[in-house]
């Protein structure tokens, strides 16, 4: 199948449209959730769960069924039955890409019920855009499709999302988060919705602290540290955050410390080839809001972090660590590793940079 063309921030505007759409009550008759990131198929799905009927209702009009263990003739008799003692019935379906013969709910989905609301929960991968299923409910119902954020993304993600829920966060507990967890969404909520029960009463703004008491990440050795560290050429604290990181392998895989410093130090090449550029044409340097764009960095901080560090590293010798960083993340995956363990690869990577 084709990679997707939707983008991840066109998926979340239409997050936020369909939500708002359910929580006003205007339902289609067909919804078809898919895509690799689960969290918002799944929040989608549990709104229209909890919405569309009372709880009173759901006991004889709503019905859940599972890919693994349903068809599609199943599904289909569910959804023209006519609701017991109210106006709507649920038929929600979840792990569709497990049913076999998921294609034949076309045969419903290109004339459904008004009386019914299809939840198709199609996770890991999108549907055949193809298929006649995929196209009956593009055409009569809603078709979502939610899409993994690259990782300059998350950023911005996470502070509209702790701003939805009262608060701000500060910019190195950010980064913590993001560097611990990655771009998964449903792992980082789930932190975040845990500790913002975890808050002393009063407190709406998150710390680098908090994130330490309450998620165990230590807020002076972890993988944003450690990145600040090299960048800025400080060899004794790299060496002692790289130890500490090392004590602990499985909650600091070399593997996600390999990739939190390529994107530092591509980020670095394409800020100094932009100020080169502009030597070169005799032409202004990038105003903060165009290097923002353009290197993908979504914090005027970070932006002039960025700049004053790039300053330290010309390019030639960037050039030269992007390719040490891409060999030592092969052998973080077992390549040519020696047996070392993540530890020792980690320090004999951070040798081979400061050498540069």
């Amino acid at each position: 199948m084709a990679k997707s063309g939707v983008k991840f921030k066109d998926a979340v505007e239409q997050f936020a449209r369909l939500s708002g759409d359910i929580a006003a009550r205007r339902f289609a008759s067909v919804y078809l959730l898919m895509g690799e990131e689960s969290y918002f198929i799944d929040r989608l799905c549990e709104q229209l769960a909890s919405t569309v009927l009372d709880e009173s209702e759901r006991a004889f009009n709503q019905i859940v069924l599972y890919g693994k263990d349903t068809d599609a003739g199943t599904v289909i008799n569910c959804c023209r039955q006519m609701p017991m003692g109210g106006s709507r019935e649920v038929i929600i379906v979840k792990e569709a890409q497990q049913m076999r013969d998921l294609e034949k709910l076309s045969v419903y989905t290109s004339h459904p019920s008004p009386s019914t609301v299809l939840v198709i929960c199609h996770k890991e991968k999108g549907a055949d855009k193809r298929s006649a299923l995929y196209k009956s409910v593009a055409a009569g119902g809603e078709v979502f499709e939610s899409v993994r954020p690259r990782d300059y993304e998350i950023g911005s993600w996470l502070e509209s999302f702790v701003r939805g829920r009262g608060c701000t966060i500060d910019r190195k507990a950010l980064a913590m988060l993001t560097d611990h967890l990655g771009t998964d969404i449903s792992k980082i909520a789930n932190e975040l919705e845990k500790l913002s029960v975890s808050l002393p009463e009063g407190t709406n703004h998150i710390t680098d602290a908090h994130i330490e008491e309450n998620i165990g990440i230590s807020k002076d050795y972890n993988c944003y540290e450690l990145c600040r560290a090299v960048v800025a050429r400080d060899v004794a604290r790299s060496m002692a955050i790289a130890e500490h990181l090392a004590r602990n392998p499985k909650a600091n895989p070399l593997m996600v410390t390999v990739s939190a410093l390529f994107g530092q130090f591509r980020d670095i090449f394409a800020v100094n080839y932009l100020r080169w550029q502009s030597k070169r044409r005799g032409t202004p340097f990038p105003s903060d809001a165009e290097l923002m764009k353009s290197v993908k960095v979504g914090n005027p901080y970070f932006l002039n972090e960025l700049k004053q560090t790039s300053a330290l590293w010309a390019n030639t010798k960037v050039f030269a660590i992007l390719g040490l960083l891409r060999e030592y993340d092969a052998k973080s995956k077992g390549v040519d590793s020696g047996g070392m363990s993540d530890g020792e690869l980690l320090r004999e990577l951070l040798l081979k940079i400061f050498m540069q």
